[in-house]
């Protein structure tokens, strides 16, 4: 996919960037970058020849056209969305707001001839589990959470643009993936800083509620192979790393990678939208990687090697 030009909404994230930063890596791609800041940061966007960053806002019809008439996308990553447990709660009226961008970049694409769409989706789709690992043909949407109700909108949207207008999509649902610039509330840089520095980590309840841990250069990985991949067109992927473990393990093997004197102290629970279990069915994404993922151990060590630099 040489010589593409590729939309990245979100691109100053966690992902977008990561993204972005391998995508340049050819020098023949040229890499757009929209984001609005609210939760992203400028100093994560790789400073290239070969990508633009442009600060708007997707759900800003009026933000994102002249960026579509600009440039002749051939390729457009949606990743640009409210995220993070706590700050979704905080704002659901801005996660319903999402909708919009999902509609002006599928709207933009679908007249300006890009090939392709890719979609950021979620684990959270799968509301409380019925089955692990979570599987992606058995989406039981019971979740009452605005996020996890956008997202499968989203894909919905995604869909139906395909069945309504031929536009070719992708859907990823990302299981947690942690990285070096993802942000300090969440769960691995908040346990690593906190053992780094011997402070208390805190976990919400009693810790048992269950998570996969991602390394983010798997998830980019098996992303850019699904950009150049035809089995996955118009299909749906779940990327995560399918080693569930509890928040508590997840913490007790910080504390020891670390060597830390930090002490584990246990906080009230979350009242609604901190799931059981997570753990995804990764049968389509190993096919795609064709390697062993990041072990939590490697990824840990790159990200201490990243924060002490």
């Amino acid at each position: 996919m040489s010589n593409s030009k590729v939309l990245i909404t979100g691109g100053a994230g966690n992902v977008g960037s990561a993204l972005a930063k391998e995508l340049a890596k050819d020098s023949s791609n040229t890499v757009v970058i929209i984001d609005d800041l609210s939760t992203g940061n400028k100093n994560k966007i790789p400073a290239l020849n070969n990508v633009v960053f442009i600060k708007a806002d997707v759900n800003n019809y009026k933000d994102v056209v002249p960026v579509f008439g600009r440039y002749n996308f051939d390729y457009v990553f949606h990743y640009a969305a409210v995220v993070g447990v706590a700050r979704t709660l905080e704002n659901p009226m801005s996660v319903l707001e999402d909708i919009e961008g999902i509609k002006n970049i599928l709207g933009l694409s679908k007249n300006t001839g890009v090939k392709r769409v890719f979609y950021s989706s979620s684990s959270e789709v799968y509301g409380e589990p019925f089955e692990i690992p979570q599987n992606e043909q058995t989406t039981p949407l019971n979740s009452r959470l605005p996020y996890a109700i956008v997202k499968n909108v989203g894909e919905a949207f995604f869909r139906t643009y395909y069945d309504e207008y031929g536009l070719e999509y992708t859907i990823f649902r990302f299981f947690n993936t942690y990285g070096p610039n993802q942000s300090d509330d969440f769960v691995v840089p908040r346990f690593l800083k906190a053992a780094m520095a011997n402070e208390n980590i805190t976990i919400y309840g009693d810790g048992q509620q269950t998570r996969s841990f991602c390394y983010v250069d798997d998830n980019v990985d098996t992303c850019i192979k699904a950009m150049h991949s035809k089995n996955l067109v118009n299909d749906v992927i779940n990327i995560g790393s399918d080693k569930e473990m509890t928040i508590l393990e997840l913490a007790q093997s910080i504390i020891k990678f670390t060597k830390s004197k930090s002490q584990i102290v246990h906080l009230p629970a979350l009242p609604e939208g901190d799931m059981a279990r997570r753990c995804p069915d990764t049968l389509k994404m190993m096919q795609l990687l064709d390697r062993e993922l990041i072990s939590l151990e490697e990824g840990l060590d790159r990200l201490i090697k990243f924060y002490i630099k």
